[in-house]
């Protein structure tokens, strides 16, 4: 008997138990189920949430009293130019933590425990980033919130607004791949963090976020028009602002798209060669 369990079905990697009879409604709801423990997570742990609550509100009032007399002449001007600007800044910041976390995770043995089980191996990446949506949610809101509280009047009406709240969970969604990535490559968290913040910081400061890239050096300027996070932001602006489905729109969608059939499958290989 002992020696029939061994060399049975029984005696296969825990890893693989189940993931072939896997079905897309099943990858489904246990995605949910793991986003649904995030959220738990969350709520516990409010000190997560700082950099989606706390941080729009700093960010806001600072750019736009700062920048905006140098930049717009005037702060009401630089509102239309900051707002979805910040959006997508705040956005990409939270991508990040979502990498923090995956490496924070993998290295306490939490991930230990879903290898065993017979679940689909792209749940428990993809139920955190689920999670996350709420994260840009709130990012989002917050931000069209306060500047509207300090004299923003988005042209797009609540349809604009409500699109641009859309498109900035979509774009977060997808550039969270590419952090997750991080996540599973790298060594410790605090590592994970360093290369994250040494991709995010270029991408956030050379594009349209914070000054017309027509005020740039042409190198940069030629970077900041094909930078992703640039061609986001473009979009929200077209939302919030003129409430126009846009060109930009649809080559924003196009590039969240690319990312998440580049970023997800190598995520997912990744985390299969790592568990």
């Amino acid at each position: 008997m002992s020696a029939t369990t061994a060399t049975g079905p029984a005696a296969a990697h825990p890893a693989d138990i189940g993931t072939d009879r896997v079905g897309l409604a099943d990858t489904v709801s246990q995605t949910m189920t793991l986003a649904w423990r995030a959220t738990m997570k969350m709520r516990r742990s409010m000190e997560v949430m700082f950099d989606v609550t706390i941080q729009p509100l700093i960010f806001t009032g600072m750019f736009a009293y700062i920048f905006g007399g140098a930049i717009s002449g005037d702060v009401q001007s630089y509102l239309p130019l900051i707002i979805p600007g910040l959006i997508g800044q705040t956005v990409l910041t939270a991508c990040v933590a979502t990498g923090v976390q995956l490496r924070t995770d993998m290295d306490t043995g939490v991930f230990d425990r879903f290898k065993v089980l017979p679940i689909s191996r792209i749940a428990p990446l993809a139920g955190p980033m689920v999670a996350d949506l709420l994260r840009y949610f709130i990012a989002s809101v917050l931000t069209f919130a306060v500047g509207i509280a300090i004299g923003y009047r988005p042209g797009g009406g609540v349809p604009g607004v409500a699109g641009a709240v859309f498109l900035a969970m979509l774009a977060g969604w997808s550039l969270a791949w590419i952090f997750t990535l991080f996540g599973i490559l790298g060594r410790n968290a605090q590592g994970v963090q360093a290369i994250s913040l040494l991709v995010m910081f270029p991408l956030t400061f050379l594009s349209n976020a914070f000054v017309p890239t027509d005020t740039m050096p042409e190198p940069l300027q030629t970077f900041a028009e094909i930078n992703p996070v640039s061609l986001v932001i473009t979009a929200l602006r077209d939302l919030a602002n003129d409430g126009d489905v846009t060109a930009g729109v649809g080559w924003a969608l196009l590039g969240c798209a690319v990312v998440i059939a580049v970023f997800a499958p190598l995520s997912v290989r990744a985390f299969n060669r790592r568990m």
